[in-house]
């Protein structure tokens, strides 16, 4: 990016660049000065001189200082409740990385390298999640069908190559990653239509929702399927995304659609790979890939701003790591025994019946659907809700509770669905029991 001066005039990328590096030998000239004066040589020294031990031991609970409460994640992976918890490798890699300072470049090189070859594909980059992920993927294929530099986009491409084909049943709120590239889409619906478009000569991509087949109202009416989809934009030579953001567990999810010959496949991070929730991976062909690396941060590209810090990158590699270390029936853990016990608190409540459903495929992992007949009960879904939101520790249910059948979880208005996989230890007992109180006091 260029900088302004007040004056509002452009200054050289060469100016700033030289600008810049003196600031950055200012500042190496000063940490080696403090070093001194501390006495301490190795960088890890110097952090730990700078910090109590009791600090290094302990740190301090900043939830507790803001005065937010933690709550307990009955419901899933989801942003809005900061996704899952890393694990103790993931989260050892993470602060581990935090210590040294490396160039970034050739971290994210050799962390796509690495990723790459144990998931089987040729190409990996470490994304700011599934959203950046999915810009990334648009401005490489847009790069690559327009030989542009990282710079046209998004301005410079009128005139250009520039649609992404998408069917009408998988349009969704991630279509404004594809804008913010420059792209727009073309809606398709049955496969007459997806020739046509594909023929026309001015796609850069598709785009596939890879959960879409799972998912009730419209997304449930597409047409066309994986490998139809497939076959007809590569008899284009136009590059296929799927965003499969939520579709892991099963691991082989990690390989089994590159392998398929989806060309970019976006996986979020923070989901049941328990990497860092602001990263994600872009797994698929090399010449993309490098494509899309040319277009992230710490680049001019459409990827400036989706900074994936090297904490972010170790975790990532450190996640892919540890899922690996797992067969797919160890990933599933105890959640159906979580299952089972929130099940048991509330079993001979009157109309109460209770049942475990996996959905297909994404989140892909036992949840509980207790069904109650609030005529019966006396309490109605939302006031359990409430219940469980307004007390001590606050309980989040899934957010399919009360609601129509949908991500292959099969509710209606008077289910409600307990996401049991982000459950901490010792937590399945308390959400049981609250349920129970909730269901057994009437209003």
């Amino acid at each position: 990016m260029f900088g302004r001066t007040k004056s509002g005039t452009t200054k050289s990328r060469s100016t700033e660049s030289q600008s810049e590096f003196r600031s950055r030998r200012s500042f190496f000239r000063w940490a080696s000065s403090l070093a001194a004066t501390l006495s301490v040589a190795p960088l890890v020294s110097s952090a730990k001189s700078l910090s109590s031990p009791e600090a290094m031991a302990e740190g301090e609970d900043y939830y507790a200082k803001l005065g937010v409460s933690p709550i307990i994640n009955a419901a899933g992976t989801y942003t809005t409740l900061t996704a899952a918890c890393m694990p103790p490798e993931v989260l050892a890699a993470v602060q581990k990385a935090a210590l040294h300072p490396v160039r970034l470049h050739d971290l994210q090189q050799k962390a796509g390298e690495y990723i790459a070859q144990r998931l089987k594909c040729e190409g990996a980059v470490v994304t700011s999640g599934a959203s950046g992920a999915i810009s990334l993927a648009t401005a490489a294929c847009l790069q690559y069908a327009n030989n542009i530099s990282i710079v046209d986009m998004p301005q410079a491409i009128e005139g250009k190559k520039n649609q992404v084909i998408v069917q009408q049943a998988h349009r969704y709120e991630y279509d404004r990653a594809i804008y913010l590239c420059g792209a727009r889409v073309t809606e398709v619906v049955t496969l007459d239509d997806y020739k046509r478009a594909c023929g026309a000569g001015n796609a850069v991509m598709t785009n596939f929702f890879n959960a879409a087949e799972d998912e009730d109202g419209v997304a449930a009416t597409a047409q066309i399927g994986r490998e139809e989809w497939l076959r007809v934009a590569h008899d284009n030579k136009i590059p296929c995304h799927l965003d499969a953001a939520a579709d892991m567990p099963p691991i082989s999810n990690l390989w089994t659609y590159t392998g398929m010959g989806f060309d970019l496949v976006a996986f979020s991070g923070g989901k049941g790979m328990r990497g860092p929730q602001n990263a994600g991976l872009l797994l698929g062909r090399k010449v993309l890939t490098d494509l899309a690396h040319k277009n992230n941060n710490p680049g001019d590209g459409i990827g400036r701003g989706m900074k994936v810090a090297k904490e972010q990158i170790v975790g990532m590699v450190a996640a892919v790591d540890w899922v690996l270390s797992h067969t797919e029936e160890s990933m599933q853990g105890d959640y159906q025994t979580r299952a089972d016990l929130i099940a048991s608190a509330v079993k001979g409540i009157a109309s109460v019946r209770t049942e475990t459903v996996v959905p297909k495929i994404a989140n892909h992992v036992p949840h509980l659907l207790i069904r109650f007949d609030p005529a019966v009960t006396g309490v109605t879904t939302s006031q359990i809700v409430h219940a469980l939101r307004s007390g001590t520790p606050s309980i989040e249910l899934n957010p399919n509770t009360g609601q129509k059948p949908n991500q292959g979880i099969p509710a209606d208005a008077n289910t409600l669905v307990v996401g049991v996989w982000m459950l901490q230890p010792g937590e399945d007992a308390i959400v049981g029991r609250r349920i129970r109180e909730a269901l057994t006091k009437k209003a």
